[in-house]
């Protein structure tokens, strides 16, 4: 029981993770194409 709380544990905070690199990468997308000199 206690292996998989802790497996439990380890998922949660591996989603976490992926979400925060996904929406920091979602705003340096749109900082990018806001401040691009590309017209």
């Amino acid at each position: 029981m206690k292996k998989l709380l802790v497996l439990a544990l380890i998922a949660l905070g591996g989603l976490l993770v992926w979400r925060k690199v996904q929406a920091d990468r979602a705003e340096l997308d749109l900082w990018t194409e806001a401040t691009g000199s590309d017209n």
